[in-house]
């Protein structure tokens, strides 16, 4: 009788440890699942130099500066002073307010002459000038990047500027397109049907870059469109044989089932 409740136990407790396996397995992915959702909106942005936990508005702002450099035809060095400030003096947001009258990613002052408080706020304008201002700055590509920052900001503090070089490291090798697949971002569903705008898209892109051309600069235009997906609509965005869809964005760039297209496809 012993034995036969032993046996009995021992059954159940394989049934028991078994559901609750399943049940574990099934909340695991459930979890995994929901997990970027109820961290809401997040950017991973990784290249071999490290990786950086961005929200949609830095990496926004990260994909708009790495257009206009581009479009200005300019080297790496630039693009990591542009950064440097923008993460030392905004955090790489389009503050509306700062110190004095500053305002926008690189906090100019409109009565210094940098523009009005609205062109400011417009960080294809801003970075425009900060890129204007910049090349006029003689060796700024030998110069170490704070002291080129320094010699556009002329902030308090110039030595500040260092402590962002190895995220303006990351950020460039990712939104220049060098590495490939560098930058994903995920957000919650919205509440109501968002309609698709890349009409709307390709026109802002345009504004900063000049031009969309793939052949030229397709990650750099992929991971633009990723990074500003939410704001315009965008389900998917599609490039050398890679795709990130908005459904599954936390699980970053996907193989496409369908033939490798030369140009960056959105829908």
């Amino acid at each position: 009788m012993t034995r036969r409740r032993s046996r009995v136990g021992l059954t159940v407790l394989i049934i028991v440890v078994l559901i609750l396996g399943g049940l574990g397995y099934g909340v695991y992915h459930l979890i995994k699942k929901a997990q970027p959702f109820a961290l809401g909106e997040h950017c991973l942005v990784t290249t071999s130099d490290g990786t950086l936990d961005l929200d949609i508005e830095q990496a926004q702002i990260a994909a708009t500066i790495a257009a206009v450099a581009a479009r200005r035809k300019l080297p790496d060095r630039a693009l990591q002073i542009a950064y440097v400030t923008a993460i030392q003096e905004s955090k790489l947001a389009n503050l509306p307010f700062g110190d004095l009258d500053s305002v926008g990613v690189f906090q100019q002052r409109p009565s210094q002459g940098w523009g009005t408080v609205e062109q400011l706020n417009d960080p294809v304008y801003a970075t425009k000038k900060f890129f204007a201002a910049l090349e006029k700055v003689k060796h700024y590509k030998t110069l170490p990047l704070h002291e080129a920052a320094q010699a556009v900001q002329r902030s308090a503090d110039g030595s500040a500027y260092a402590q962002h070089e190895p995220s303006a490291k990351i950020l460039t090798g990712a939104f220049t397109g060098r590495v490939p697949k560098a930058v994903h971002c995920w957000y919650p569903p919205a509440d109501k049907p968002v309609t698709p705008q890349p009409k709307e898209a390709r026109k802002q892109l345009v504004r900063a870059l000049g031009d969309d051309s793939s052949a030229d600069h397709g990650w750099l235009i992929a991971e633009w469109y990723v990074s500003n997906a939410q704001k315009y609509g965008l389900r998917e965005v599609h490039y050398g044989g890679m795709t990130w869809t908005a459904e599954a964005g936390h699980d970053g760039w996907l193989k496409d089932d369908a033939k490798a297209s030369g140009a960056v496809r959105i829908a």
